[in-house]
């Protein structure tokens, strides 16, 4: 079997543009992957195109001969947006292995030791930035069935905050507890926002909310800072997806400070990677919550994943919360019921994309998430002329 074809199809949703693309081998078995990063749809588009060349000819059943050649003989360290590009082809040919052996992708990667995985909302608080809002809000969610939610609300701050929005953003959180009651996990977002010192003091005043964690609170780039917080913060401190190398996990781990990990399949250059540092994880007694922010190709992408790896904790999930027509772009979407999704069984990844439905909501440029511009978390288009 032999890749003969490959190519991309962005799908533009309000928030992010999704990159899905399609491998096809010359035994007509297609392949389906994804590979979203924020505001770089196009970028990445660009990137499948200029690697695709090394792979044409290639067997897909050869996987590591693929990443490899994808990305060490490459030999240009392109970080998100490199491993984004590799992870859509490499996901898509584990899809048309799974096809042509009629089994599902976590056969592959070891077999299914989990049939369901528990999911947590994302993407839910669309409303003011408010204790009220978000208490109403996250009443709603709990009564879908989830039993995690994760939310920012922090709003656009970053490095420092002023008494006022600190304040605020406390009493947010306790007013999540508040409506979630005592049994739900309530996962705090961080998104890089802050100083070492303003994170361990934000970690300190949310304490009395028992967060389940504080993610990504300080920028990624620093292991070493990331560690020292995580060594004093009264919250646990969770990270990981935005690392591009399992050389950077190992490196995290090495510390011995942080035991929630959240590897993200696109940006470790698909599920090889992946599955690798969740074995890594494991070997420091840590556990793993898949990070997943994109589209529905992505979710079945990390229920795989999940489905076959023991020390998976719990699943991030936008889909529900994500555009009605979502659902339309995939054969089969992820279902959460009671806050669980089941692991299925089907070839492959599970799904095959609709490329007509694809083709009816075409890339905008706006159409991304500025993380430091107050209303972000409204998930709007942007206005460029503002």
């Amino acid at each position: 079997m032999k890749i003969v074809g490959v190519d991309t199809h962005l799908v533009g949703n309000p928030w992010k543009n999704w990159v899905f693309v399609t491998v096809t081998t010359d035994e007509g078995i297609v392949g389906v992957g994804e590979g979203t990063v924020n505001c770089f749809g196009k970028t990445v588009e660009q990137g499948v195109a200029e690697i695709t060349q090394h792979i044409l000819g290639h067997n897909p059943f050869q996987m590591e001969l693929l990443v490899q050649t994808l990305i060490r003989d490459i030999y240009s360290e392109g970080g998100q947006i490199h491993k984004s590009a590799v992870c859509a082809i490499e996901v898509a040919c584990w899809d048309i292995v799974g096809k042509a052996l009629g089994v599902p992708i976590h056969t592959l990667l070891g077999g299914k030791i989990h049939p369901r995985v528990r999911a947590y909302a994302n993407g839910w608080y669309r409303g003011d930035r408010t204790p009220e809002a978000f208490h109403s809000a996250a009443k709603a969610v709990v009564a879908r069935g989830y039993t995690a939610l994760k939310f920012d609300p922090f709003g656009a701050e970053w490095r420092i905050m002023d008494p006022y929005n600190e304040d605020l953003s406390i009493d947010i959180i306790a007013a999540v507890r508040d409506a979630v009651g005592p049994r739900v996990d309530v996962l705090v977002e961080g998104h890089s926002r802050f100083s070492p010192s303003i994170a361990l003091k934000l970690a300190e005043r949310m304490a009395p909310s028992r967060p389940t964690w504080f993610e990504e609170p300080i920028h990624h780039q620093n292991n070493a800072a990331m560690a020292d917080v995580a060594r004093h913060s009264a919250v646990p401190i969770a990270t990981g997806e935005s690392l591009t190398s399992e050389h950077q996990f190992a490196e995290l781990l090495a510390t011995n400070t942080v035991s929630i990990l959240q590897p993200e399949i696109h940006h470790l250059g698909g599920l090889l990677k992946a599955k690798q540092v969740c074995g890594m994880v494991d070997a420091f007694y840590g556990v793993v919550a898949p990070h997943n922010a994109q589209g529905p190709v992505s979710t079945a992408m990390c229920l795989q994943l999940a489905g076959a790896t023991p020390n998976f904790f719990i699943q991030e999930i936008f889909d529900e919360y994500n555009v009605e027509w979502e659902r339309d772009l995939v054969s089969h979407s992820a279902e959460v019921v009671d806050g669980w999704i089941d692991i299925p069984d089907r070839p492959g990844l599970g799904l095959e994309l609709d490329l007509t439905e694809c083709s009816r909501h075409p890339y905008e440029k706006t159409f991304f998430l500025p993380l430091f511009k107050s209303g972000w978390e409204k998930r709007e288009a942007q206005d460029q002329t503002a």
